[in-house]
Parts: structure tokens; sequence; C-alpha cells
């Protein structure tokens, strides 16, 4: 059978946002001065991340939802047409090269859709196959990522997976809803693309390509009301339960056995982890389940000190890192983990060179 190789990746991002600047020009006020709102600021793993707006000079908490979707519609398109220019400038392949373009996003809708949009707008072709991935949220890429792997398989032509997120523009009014303020201390806006290929890229001095293994998904639909992503008149509004580390505790461990056991792999046998820093607590979690050295989920909390958590395009930001960084050899495998609504986890397991 044909393998997926992921063979290149892009990001953009909109203007960066001091975390220290967001508390006391905004957030200190919006939740009332109050002591708990800016410890949970302070604690948040975030010193800086992204956005389309910034409350600091547009507050969007009353907006409506159609007009949180028309600002939706007039940012998404341009970060997105970024990040797939250079992922598909990293794989050496001409937007006429793709076979199949999927868009995950959970934050903005609208037809014709940013998949249709992008695809016109890249000149991908007539013919090019389209896949839009909604309202799945934070682990999103890692289904989109098999998704396009399959094509690959199947169809023996590249595809590109997007993910796009703008959680900035679902500021909520002012609350004392601690799980508000948890999501407001973390989440900020990116564009992420990948593109596999049925080749590997053999460009002498650029990051491994990434064979994409196997992948397996736990949905604990017991804890559904955990974590949810609900669409309001203002917007969509978030609920993070503080009990969601200790679901993926349970269900992390067997998730991984079914991953890596049919390769002859322990935890202790991957070279490289990319984790989707969902927060702190979660990558603590991580680390403890499953044994890791603290320096096995470095790019983790790197990508969320500098961006913040972007929901779905965060998992793949961790992957651009880990694989750019130089420590992958040849034959090293990787793990990408990523948790959301649901409960669900999923995890995929990729092998370097």
């Amino acid at each position: 059978m044909v393998a997926a190789h992921l063979v290149g990746t892009g990001s953009a991002f909109p203007a960066p946002l001091d975390q220290d600047d967001l508390w006391h020009g905004y957030f200190h006020r919006h939740f009332g001065r109050s002591r708990a709102a800016h410890r949970i600021f302070r604690t948040a793993g975030v010193r800086r991340r992204h956005g389309v707006v910034s409350p600091l000079t547009e507050d969007v908490a009353g907006w409506s939802t159609e007009r949180r979707m028309r600002r939706y519609a007039e940012e998404a398109e341009p970060l997105g047409r970024r990040a797939v220019s250079e992922a598909l400038a990293a794989a050496d392949l001409d937007p006429a090269d793709v076979g199949l373009l999927a868009v995950a996003s959970c934050t903005g809708y609208g037809t014709p859709g940013l998949d249709i949009r992008l695809a016109s707008g890249l000149d991908m072709g007539a013919d090019v196959q389209r896949l839009l991935v909604g309202h799945m949220g934070c682990y999103a890429a890692l289904p989109g990522l098999r998704a396009a792997a399959d094509f690959v398989a199947t169809h023996r032509r590249p595809a590109v997976l997007l993910c796009v997120e703008l959680t900035t523009l679902h500021l909520q009014p002012p609350t004392s809803d601690v799980q508000q303020i948890v999501a407001h201390a973390l989440f900020g806006d990116a564009a992420a693309a990948v593109v596999l290929s049925p080749e590997p890229l053999r460009r002498p001095g650029a990051p491994p390509s990434l064979r994409m293994l196997d992948l397996v998904a736990r949905t604990d639909s017991d804890s559904a009301g955990d974590m949810t992503w609900e669409v309001t008149d203002h917007g969509f509004r978030m609920r993070l339960s503080p009990r969601v580390p200790d679901v993926l505790a349970r269900h992390l461990g067997p998730a991984l056995d079914e991953l890596l056991t049919p390769h002859g792999l322990t935890p202790a046998g991957v070279a490289g982890w990319a984790v989707h820093p969902g927060g702190p607590k979660i990558l603590d979690t991580v680390r403890r389940e499953c044994d890791l050295p603290p320096q096995a989920l470095r790019p983790s909390r790197e990508v969320l000190a500098e961006r913040g958590n972007c929901s779905s395009p965060t998992v793949l930001l961790v992957l651009e890192r880990l694989r750019s960084g130089g420590a992958l050899a040849d034959g090293g495998h990787v793990v990408a983990l990523a948790f959301g609504p649901g409960l669900t986890l999923y995890a995929a397991l990729l092998r370097a060179g």
C-alpha cells in the first residue's frame, strides 16, 4: 500500500498579544478585578498569544454571533492562505499538484466555505477534492490528518490539511464563571497547514519527512459535559471542567497501548512527543501517566508559552517545531496527542525518515 508522508508544514499568525498587557489593560476590569482570575492568568503557562482582534483596542464581548462570523470570513482566508502557501513551498509542490484540501475549524462558518474560497484563491484547480471538518475542537487536526493520509494512500496524490481558528472572536460578556476565565487566559488565534505526499521529501537539508503509521481514538461519553463549545447569541462559549485532566488520565494508557504495542513500542521508545498543550495541567498529566522526562514535552510548553492554546492548529504547531528542531533521526517515532470535546482523545503514530 502507498504510504502517506508529511513533507511540509506552514503556519501563520495575526498580531501578537502580551499576556500581562491583556490582563492589566482589559481583563482585570472584565473580571471585576478578581484575584482568582489574576492567578489563573499568571499560571496559564502563556506569555503571549495572537489575535485577529485585541480587546485592548476592539472589545467584541457584546458582538452578535452574526457580526463575529462576518469578521471570521474577512480574517480566516488570508491567514489560511499564508499557512498553506508556506507548507506547499516547504514541500516543493505547486497548488495545482494538490488532490485534496481538508480544512478544520470550529470558530467560524459560512457558505461558500473557507475550503472553497482557499482552493479558488490558491488556484488549486476545479477538480480538487475538499473536506471541511467543523466543530470538533482542539483534536480536529488528527482525524483530519488521517483523512488526508487515507486520500494520499488511495489516490497517490498530495493532500493538504489546514487548521485555522480565530478564538479571540468569541470573547464572552463579563462573568465570574471560572471556566470562562480559564478559556480567556489560554486561547489565541493561528493557522497551521501540513502537506502529505505519496513520496518522502528528498531535498538535502530539509526537515525529515514523517510517515503516517497509525491512529487511535477514545471518547468518554459519560464525560461529554466536561468540555463543550456552544453556539450562543454572543459567539461560541466554552465549558472547560477541572475534571478534564483526570478523565484523560484514565484513557491515556489504554489508548497508547493500542497505538504503540502493534509496532513493538512503549512510551520510552518514542523519540518525539507532539502533545496538544490544552493547559499546564494537561501536559503535567501526560508526562506523569507516560513517565516522560521533562524535556520530552518542551516543544509543547514552548508553543503554549509563545502562541497559547490555538485549538485545532496547536498540535500541528508542536509537530512543526519538533520536526524542525533537528533532534529526530531517521527511523525515530513520533506520537501526536490531542484532546477535545466529547470528551475525546486522539493519538497518531508517525516515523521520521
